[in-house]
């Protein structure tokens, strides 16, 4: 069975999944969708019997599609998802989910369809992540460490809070989902972010480029997850663990196990993004989506506690996230 998949989006992370696509010979992407109809069209040239379009609604009733990935920047999310729920679509959606409470709304449109969905949480499906997992069902959680430092994205909407919703909200949010993935859930934040450097340099900057993010997780373990984006040089990314037994530090490159007489390392030898790409089309071929990482349902909890820290760094004070709903 080959399935008719369509995109709405077609930047850079669209391509990476694109790739992934051409490899998976059930998939075959038959429509485009972009704001930049070149862009959809230039896509579109790479598939056989694919076809761009200037409207998302125009796309979706012209063809009967199987799924489609939504790959849109944090604050133009909303219309695409809507549509696609409304015709029953399962759908792959990349992070984060928004800017605002919005997701709460769409969540509650997918339950009532029952559909499958995956967010693009890469991080849960590297290697290193599951052999962290593995390493901490016979240790003692204390604490957690997590970092996002480097520079600044130089596309306009990501610099402008109204458009990305901040660094913690856009990037450091893959750190946040692993932590919860890892370590459990969080119950409470309390942030402090600051503006140093990029709105100097870069005219109408209004994010923050620095910040710092202190979590009490729901089974006694604490967390810290900082950030920055004023760096002019890429330094640390991914989540260092403390416990009993030693540090596990996750990177993208893979995982680090320390401990008093040893270290063990392990480097990522398979892309997580092929992997989150093939269960999720996997998904819908055999209508089983238990091996699915990160749904929507459970990706909202990751974005509620990012939308938390933002508010917690503009009130000053620390949030609780049973409380997010009532600030």
């Amino acid at each position: 069975m080959t399935l008719k998949i369509g995109f709405i989006g077609t930047g850079g992370i669209a391509k990476a999944h694109l790739n992934n696509l051409m490899k998976i010979k059930e998939a075959e992407v038959t429509a485009f969708f972009d704001i930049n109809l070149e862009r959809a069209q230039k896509e579109a040239l790479e598939w056989k019997n694919a076809k761009a379009y200037k409207d998302v609604n125009e796309m979706l009733d012209d063809q009967k599609l199987d799924a489609v990935y939504i790959c849109v920047p944090p604050m133009a999310h909303g219309e695409a998802e809507i549509a696609v729920i409304e015709r029953g679509i399962p759908f792959l959606v990349e992070k984060p989910l928004g800017i605002d409470q919005l997701p709460t709304d769409i969540l509650k449109k997918i339950e009532q369809k029952k559909l499958i969905t995956s967010v693009g949480y890469h991080w849960r499906y590297q290697e290193a992540t599951r052999r962290a997992m593995d390493l901490l069902n016979d240790r003692k959680l204390g604490m957690a460490l997590g970092y996002w430092m480097g520079g600044m994205p130089m596309v306009p909407w990501w610099r402008l809070q109204t458009g990305s919703g901040g660094q913690f909200v856009e990037q450091t949010t893959h750190i946040v989902d692993l932590l919860r993935y890892l370590c459990g859930e969080i119950v409470e934040v309390f942030a402090a972010y600051g503006h140093q450097v990029m709105h100097e340099k870069v005219e109408g900057t209004t994010v923050a480029d620095v910040g710092t993010v202190t979590m009490k997780l729901a089974n006694g373990s604490i967390a810290t997850i900082s950030n920055t984006c004023m760096s002019p040089v890429g330094h640390k990314v991914g989540l260092d663990i403390y416990t009993d037994q030693g540090v596990l530090e996750i990177s993208s490159g893979g995982i680090k196990d320390i401990r008093q007489n040893s270290i063990n390392e392990y480097k990522e030898r398979i892309s997580p993004y092929f992997v989150e790409d093939e269960v999720f089309i996997n998904a819908i071929l055999t209508g089983d989506s238990s091996k699915i990482l990160s749904d929507y349902q459970d990706a909202l909890i990751t974005h509620e506690v990012t939308l938390a820290a933002n508010k917690s760094a503009e009130i000053g004070k620390p949030i609780n996230l049973k409380e997010l709903s009532h600030i």
